[in-house]
C-alpha cells in the first residue's frame, strides 16, 4: 500500500502543478518557489511529518520535500544557535542535496557532451 500512496500523492502533486502551468500565466520558476514555500509552511505548522508518513516518497521527492528539509534545518539551527540559526539552518540542511545536484549534473555533462543551443 505504501507504493500506491506514494504514486497517487506524487501524481496528484504533479497534476496540480501541470494545471497551474496550463491555466495560469505563472512561470515555472515561480511555481517551483511556490512548491518549496508550501512545503516549508506545511512543515512549520507540523503537518508535513504525518503527510510524509502517509505518502512516503510521494511527499518527500517533489519540491515540497525540499521545503520541508529547509524548515527542519532552520528549526534545528534556531534551537542550537538562537536567532542566527534562522540564517544558517536552511543552508546547512539543503547543502547536500544542492551539492549532489551540481556534481551529478557536471558528471552527466561529461558523459553526454551537451551542445549549446543557437
Amino acid at each position: 500500500m505504501d507504493y500506491v500512496n506514494a504514486f497517487w500523492v506524487g501524481g496528484l502533486i504533479c497534476v496540480l502543478v501541470q494545471i497551474l502551468m496550463e491555466k495560469t500565466k505563472m512561470m515555472p520558476g515561480r511555481i517551483m518557489v511556490l512548491l518549496v514555500v508550501t512545503g516549508a509552511v506545511i512543515s512549520a505548522i507540523g503537518w508535513y511529518e504525518p503527510f510524509q508518513e502517509f505518502a512516503g516518497a510521494g511527499a518527500s521527492v517533489p519540491l515540497l520535500g525540499f521545503g520541508n528539509i529547509l524548515m527542519k534545518g532552520v528549526k534545528e539551527a534556531i534551537r542550537e544557535q538562537g536567532f542566527l540559526g534562522l540564517f544558517a539552518g536552511g543552508f546547512k540542511a539543503g547543502a547536500v542535496g544542492c551539492s549532489a545536484a551540481l556534481i551529478f549534473g557536471y558528471l552527466a555533462s561529461l558523459i553526454f557532451k551537451p551542445k549549446m543551443r543557437k
